[in-house]
């Protein structure tokens, strides 16, 4: 998994989704309406995991992909909605704007300096990833100078 990519531990605790492969009696189920709701906070600006997020708590839809049989994402890009980035890089990318920032102020925090590196490689694995599934150009590469560019 990505997000224990460099460091020790092997668990996976957490809690999980119970198995269901039909939405609740008590969820929203009407198609049309969930589309409308993801298109709107989508123009609002809210990211994919947030639009979940929104519509778990506010409009009782528990699951995206149950009531419609979309994910958020296939929604968004069925109705020409297509981000530059895929989110887990765009939000690995922002962490290292925010890493860089924070070492300019604090040139020998040792520390950081070394969750830097390990945030640019997680992004860089990540880009061959996306690559490979032609979400990515393939002339693209990483570039710490011309990433406040990109994020913004």
């Amino acid at each position: 998994m990505m997000s224990r990519m460099h460091s020790g531990g092997k668990g996976s605790s957490g809690s999980s989704k119970p198995y269901s492969t039909e939405p609740p009696s008590w969820s929203e189920n009407d198609k049309k309406a969930i589309e409308s709701h993801i298109l709107e906070l989508n123009k609002e600006g809210h990211s994919n995991a947030m639009i979940g997020t929104i519509l778990r708590d506010r409009f009782a839809v528990p699951d995206v992909r149950l009531a419609t049989g979309e994910r958020i994402s296939q929604i968004l890009s069925r109705n020409g909605v297509v981000p530059n980035y895929p989110e887990d890089m765009m939000n690995l990318m922002r962490r290292a704007q925010g890493l860089i920032d924070h070492l300019t102020n604090n040139p020998k925090d040792k520390h950081n300096r070394r969750q830097l590196e390990l945030c640019e490689s997680k992004i860089r694995r990540l880009a061959r990833y996306y690559k490979g599934l032609q979400k990515l150009d393939n002339d693209w590469q990483y570039k710490r100078d011309q990433l406040r560019l990109m994020v913004e």
